[in-house]
């Protein structure tokens, strides 16, 4: 039997790129994600590595979506042995001027969905005595940013909990881990230098080189398959005492 992933956020960026990689291991995938054709990229990796998979648009701003959502995973394959709290966003604001709804919802997203996803997923772990929970944080769970207040908030909560769970999921084969990526070229990022070049009255690669990959050692983005290369390491049967751990993907930024 196919082991199953449910993978939050894995229409686009980083967590479509995390489901490629397990479609190519052969994994059965619950894909989650607000694209209106979510149903359609899920089923292209389907087609393309004969998986099987399901598509949910679950709100996670409410527990109770997350729970269904879970809920859906396990009615729909039988199991669930690995679990990827991969879904953020992110909004940028001096703490004096941040707007509360923004702050709540980066919290919600970021931090508390995790917790609601991998506490419908436990007891499913705990019955198949192996669970594999992995969460998406960033190298602003280990470090800090002017301007970032619920992001850095939400990413440092992410650590804490990941710990907690690893000492909670130890005697029944349930690991959990975190991957701290540094800036990696997604989507949301590309935006996020135009905006900036605007802002700052600077090239494109101004931005790059003086803004973003300022505090990375080597002066590259994250490659996506890094981090997916990370998440199926973590999500083996051989990695059973691999837990509790944060990964720092972050071109040597939190080595400074």
């Amino acid at each position: 039997m196919n082991k199953t992933v449910l993978i939050t956020g894995s229409t686009s960026g980083i967590g479509l790129g995390i489901a490629q990689q397990f479609a190519k291991e052969g994994y059965n995938i619950m894909f989650h994600g607000l694209e209106a054709n979510g149903q359609a990229i899920a089923n292209d990796i389907a087609k393309t590595h004969h998986i099987k998979v399901g598509f949910s648009n679950a709100n996670l701003l409410q527990p109770e979506a997350i729970e269904h959502l879970v809920a859906k995973t396990i009615d729909t394959f039988g199991c669930l042995h690995v679990l990827v709290n991969n879904a953020g966003i992110q909004f940028v604001s001096p703490i004096e001027d941040f707007p509360n709804h923004k702050y709540e919802n980066i919290i919600a997203i970021n931090m508390n969905a995790a917790f609601y996803a991998s506490k419908a997923a436990w007891k499913q772990m705990k019955i198949q005595q192996f669970g594999r929970i992995i969460n998406v944080s960033s190298v602003h769970g280990l470090r800090a940013s002017e301007f970032k207040s619920a992001y850095v908030t939400a990413k440092h909560g992410v650590i804490g909990m990941t710990k907690v769970l690893a000492l909670e999921g130890a005697e029944f084969n349930i690991t959990c881990n975190a991957i701290c990526p540094g800036y990696v070229k997604t989507p949301l990022v590309e935006g996020q230098i135009k905006d900036q070049a605007k802002a700052h009255s600077m090239t494109e690669d101004e931005v790059v080189e003086k803004v973003m990959l300022k505090k990375q050692a080597v002066k590259q983005f994250v490659p996506i398959e890094a981090i997916a290369d990370m998440a199926i390491l973590l999500a083996k049967d051989s990695s059973t005492t691999i837990t509790g751990t944060s990964f720092a993907l972050d071109g040597g930024w939190s080595a400074q």
